[in-house]
């Protein structure tokens, strides 16, 4: 009974993304939203220190900032009376061709990173061979940058 409800499990689930794709429903990626305290500081951070192009938002409104992150991807900071529990575990993850020429520019930004480890300005060696950082944000989200190809 256990053996014939995991194949019919495995059936359904691993059948329903094509199924999906196949009746133009696939999922896509579309933006990450976070919560900020500070709008102004969260976006200057964004915009100056990752280089992030701000793009039009609808709501024009004060506390909505968004910003491209890809093609079609957009990362929108909403500022809210936020609690953030910092956790390198739960980030954002950018790819960039070069480390080096960015962890020079966060060095003459004066804006502190680590490896995963949390030692001071070092990369991350992973298994793969890609090298990571991680930085925070004003409100203390963890960014990892990394230059995997």
């Amino acid at each position: 009974m256990k053996r014939t409800l995991l194949t019919l499990l495995l059936f359904v689930f691993t059948g329903l993304p094509s199924a999906w794709a196949q009746a133009g429903n696939a999922l896509t990626f579309n933006h990450a939203a976070l919560c900020v305290r500070d709008l102004a500081a969260s976006t200057t951070f964004y915009k100056s220190v990752l280089e992030l192009p701000e793009t039009p938002n609808p709501f024009n409104d004060g506390i909505h900032a968004w910003l491209t992150i890809g093609p079609q991807l957009q990362l929108h900071l909403i500022q809210r009376g936020c609690a953030v529990t910092p956790e390198k575990n739960v980030h954002l993850c950018f790819r960039v061709a070069s480390l080096k020429t960015l962890t020079n520019r966060l060095e003459k930004l004066n804006v502190p990173y680590t490896n995963l480890k949390g030692d001071k300005q070092a990369p991350t060696i992973r298994a793969d061979g890609v090298k990571q950082i991680y930085l925070q944000d004003p409100d203390g989200y963890w960014i990892e940058i990394n230059d995997a190809r």
